[in-house]
């Protein structure tokens, strides 16, 4: 579901929901903002399995990996103990070795944080590496036009 922005080019959500634990919160039952970072990239990776794009399997196969390189975080509300959260994933921006997202952690309808998240691919030197053309197609796919923009992942 689009997040209700008009673009030419909105992006399909990828939505994927965590349960908050007693080691997910600091000594006052809030959510440690670390761990904001830790649910995120869960669901980046839960993003990549549904196209079809495992990471260890990527490795294997062509040697490259993914790694963040830029994050810009911003905490809107807390989330707590045994809160159900759910973090939407959309793709903006596919680079030559690069993917930027925007990622929306929110409980229920409330945004709780947003993140601009840009990986990069890296070969096993650490070296930016080209997206591996399997991997910019499956991607490819979740950038849609607006007229297409309702459907989910």
């Amino acid at each position: 579901m689009p997040d209700g922005t008009a673009s030419p080019a909105a992006a399909v959500h990828h939505r994927w929901t965590v349960r908050v634990y007693y080691e997910d919160t600091d000594a006052g039952g809030i959510v440690y903002y670390a761990n904001y970072l830790r649910f995120a990239e869960r669901a980046r990776t839960e993003m990549l399995r549904t196209i079809g794009v495992e990471q260890s399997a990527l490795c294997a196969a062509t040697g490259v990996t993914f790694a963040v390189l830029q994050c810009e975080i911003a905490f809107v509300a807390p989330a707590r103990l045994d809160d159900l959260l759910e973090v939407a994933t959309r793709i903006t921006d596919i680079g030559g070795a690069s993917l930027t997202m925007n990622q929306t952690i929110r409980r229920g309808e409330r945004d709780l944080v947003r993140a601009t998240v840009k990986v990069v691919c890296l070969n096993q030197d650490g070296r930016p590496a080209r997206l591996p053309a399997a991997v910019r197609v499956a991607v490819a796919g979740l950038i849609v036009t607006s007229e297409k923009a309702g459907t989910e992942t």
